[in-house]
């Protein structure tokens, strides 16, 4: 059992990394983006993650996307990854537990992009020594809508297909 939860992490990683990949080659094709913001395609792998395992699942999904993000754009923005990452995947590793009784993966999906957002903001502030960065909270909270409905709906269209082949 342990070898398939080791297996299933290490296919999980892989894919989230290749989902952050296209979306790294995608953003600058996308004009109507805040400045440094990202579909988040990756977070329906941290999402499945949550379901799937829990928030140590979640969570070394989150760590191999900041490793990744330190290898392809440097420590600023894997300290940012890091910052988001975590405390989306400790919200929507909370919110998962809810899942169809009190919140829909679209509910779970916009909550993880906007404590993204947040935790990038607050991580974005410690670099910069000023809370001020907070003002741009307001653009990423309508982005944050957004991409956060289109990750929870699409992992709400994959859950049938994931728990089949998780049954195998």
């Amino acid at each position: 059992m342990k070898s398939k939860k080791v297996a299933t992490l290490g296919i999980m990683g892989a894919l989230a990394l290749v989902l952050g990949f296209m979306e790294n080659m995608l953003v600058p094709d996308i004009p109507f983006l805040p400045v440094g913001a990202k579909p988040g395609l990756s977070n329906i792998v941290t999402m499945y993650a949550a379901t799937a395992m829990g928030l140590p699942g979640a969570v070394y999904i989150t760590f191999i996307k900041v490793i990744f993000a330190l290898i392809t754009r440097g420590v600023t923005a894997s300290f940012m990854s890091l910052c988001g990452g975590l405390l989306s995947a400790l919200a929507v590793s909370i919110l998962i537990k809810y899942e169809g009784k009190i919140f829909s993966f679209l509910g779970i999906g916009i909550t993880g992009a906007l404590m993204h957002n947040m935790g990038q903001l607050f991580g974005a502030s410690v670099i910069s020594g000023t809370f001020t960065i907070f003002n741009y909270a307001k653009y990423l909270l309508i982005f944050s809508l957004i991409t956060g409905a289109v990750t929870g709906s699409m992992l709400m269209l994959l859950m049938p297909r994931l728990n089949k082949l998780q049954q195998t």
